[in-house]
């Protein structure tokens, strides 16, 4: 059972047949774990997601006709999944991928070549509310983010989207993890201020939450400075 004494619930979404039977007996092999339903291509997946509401999707990135992505899209635009957590599976994924599917709401990124240990303590993360990148746990998602747009090409880094210099400062301390007074106090600004220059960068770069400013951040590689 998960901490809250109950089954969790477990879709799995590949498009091989011995994978997802593969998959399926070592799941529940544990206690606490039921698979509930098995989709062969995305948008199976994203049928079964609205229809079932497991706990949990395992979506596979690289199904063929309609991808973990394409599903991922078509559910975070959908109100008929309701709580489902997903943690899409891959061989490999690019960080542009990672952002990706974090910014349309996946709670998780497993490798395929991962031990199993590790896929059930992804479960368990997410399950608890954490978010599970490769083969860590990330509890602080930001500061994750963070480290990912710091290894992110120069190249990438000259986009600015209208940005002045002192909005992207505010970025930079939002992407650190600084709360408004926090960033009012470090550059010596009123916290009103820092309130409007937060609305502007929302406007300019068309998100709603510092979230997805962060997300934003590291996706486009926005040119960020070092807050200490």
């Amino acid at each position: 059972m998960d901490r809250q004494g109950r089954t969790i619930r477990i879709v799995i979404a590949d498009d091989h047949p011995i994978f997802r039977d593969g998959l399926r007996r070592l799941l529940e092999a544990e206690s606490d774990m039921k698979v509930v339903g098995e989709a062969c291509d995305g948008r199976e997946a994203v049928k079964l997601a609205t229809e079932i509401k497991p706990d949990i999707l395992l979506l596979d990135l690289a199904m063929p006709h309609h991808t973990g992505l394409d599903a991922l899209r078509d559910l975070s635009t959908s109100t008929g999944a309701g709580s489902v957590r997903i943690i899409l599976l891959t061989a490999a994924a690019e960080k542009k991928q990672i952002v990706e599917a974090l910014q349309l709401g996946a709670r998780g990124v497993v490798l395929k070549d991962s031990a199993t240990q590790l896929l059930l303590k992804s479960i368990h993360a997410v399950m608890s509310g954490e978010y599970w990148v490769g083969r860590d746990s990330v509890s602080n998602l930001v500061q994750y983010l963070r480290n990912l747009m710091q290894s992110s090409s120069e190249e990438s880094k000259q986009k600015k989207f209208g940005l002045t210099p002192r909005e992207l400062e505010i970025v930079s301390a939002v992407v650190a993890g600084y709360a408004n007074r926090e960033i009012a106090e470090y550059f010596k600004i009123s916290e009103d201020t820092v309130k409007h220059h937060l609305s502007n960068i929302f406007d300019k770069l068309g998100v709603s939450t510092r979230l997805e400013l962060a997300l934003f951040a590291v996706n486009q590689g926005l040119p960020l400075k070092t807050i200490v």
